[in-house]
């Protein structure tokens, strides 16, 4: 029997239910993980609120940590007793004990514990996809200038100081002070305060009126205008996330004002085959053990206190990475 989380229907924290469940053993291609430590990321909550529908029962939960306890038919990448981290789907990671498919499961290294790999690996591949896939026409070369959203978020530290690292001058954005000197603190080259200042206008002053070649906006809806209007000729807009709502329907000759590009990437895109998946984490792994970047845990909550938890990541009272204990 494993403790999980679960919802009976979409809508607020308050549908998030603790409920005792049995867990099997794993068939072909699976495996039985018990969890450490368990990471929460914005996505939970759309799937929480019916933003991201999903059929009911839902266990929710995207990426975690812990032993390997049994491996079913055709695992070869893991044995009993691994350590272990993931970032996949279906949901369920908000859990003591679950059965999973092995393929976005990865062995974790001993220099990484299981609390910053809970933490990172959603949020660590999706900044590996974003800095090193989802890249403009001209490229990305030391010393360009990128605009990153919500940057004192799990996401965007992650991204601070990993873009520093790459050479990149990234423009953060966040909504008070305090959030543009945290991520100031992590590697980003300028902060702006959007909730007083129009980040498009001070990204083009501070890029000498050129703008930026990418702009990472997992915000949506409040920012998209804005972004587009950050961006130089033959920019690229990649919209991640929904923070502040989806965006809207627009017209596509917005875009010719400079030839720009706009897409909608996923991780689970990036991460659909074992291949893809092993390839991202390791580079992710490589650059964590390094010491290049850190994984600030900033909140962690115990699994009982996960309406709690979906409170505070919603109302932004969050910062960094954010973790369940068990």
């Amino acid at each position: 029997m494993s403790k999980a989380v679960r919802i009976d229907r979409h809508g607020g924290p308050e549908e998030l239910k603790i409920v005792d469940v049995e867990v099997g053993d794993p068939g072909p291609g699976e495996i039985r993980i018990r969890h450490k430590a368990v990471g929460l990321n914005f996505i939970d909550t759309y799937q929480r609120s019916g933003l991201y529908p999903f059929p009911m029962p839902l266990q929710l939960g995207m990426e975690a940590s812990g032993v390997i306890e049994a491996v079913g038919e055709g695992v070869s990448h893991l044995k009993v007793g691994d350590r272990a981290a993931y970032a996949s789907q279906p949901p369920g990671a908000y859990s003591e004990l679950r059965v999973m498919p092995a393929k976005c499961v990865c062995k974790l290294p001993d220099a990484i514990s299981f609390e910053t790999g809970a933490a990172m690996m959603l949020k660590g591949l999706t900044a590996q996809y974003l800095l090193k896939k989802t890249l403009p026409a001209e490229g990305l070369q030391p010393g360009d200038f990128i605009l990153f959203h919500a940057a004192a978020g799990g996401v965007g530290l992650i991204a601070c100081q990993w873009a520093k690292a790459l050479g990149l001058q990234l423009i953060g954005t966040a909504g008070t002070d305090a959030k543009c000197k945290i991520a100031l603190d992590h590697g980003a080259a300028h902060a702006i305060n959007y909730s007083t200042e129009n980040f498009a206008e001070r990204v083009k002053e501070i890029t000498g009126g050129k703008g930026v070649k990418v702009a990472y906006d997992s915000v949506g809806k409040d920012t998209f205008e804005g972004s587009l209007a950050s961006l130089r000729p033959f920019g690229l807009l990649a919209v991640f996330g929904n923070g502040s709502g989806p965006v809207a329907a627009f017209n596509l000759g917005t875009l010719a004002k400079g030839s720009y590009y706009v897409t909608r990437p996923t991780l689970f895109s990036h991460i659909s085959t074992r291949e893809s998946t092993q390839a991202m984490a390791d580079d992710l792994f490589a650059v964590v053990e390094s010491g290049a970047v850190k994984i600030p845990i900033d909140q962690r909550y115990a699994l009982a206190d996960v309406q709690q938890a979906h409170r505070d990541l919603e109302a932004r009272k969050t910062t960094g990475c954010t973790i369940l204990t068990l």
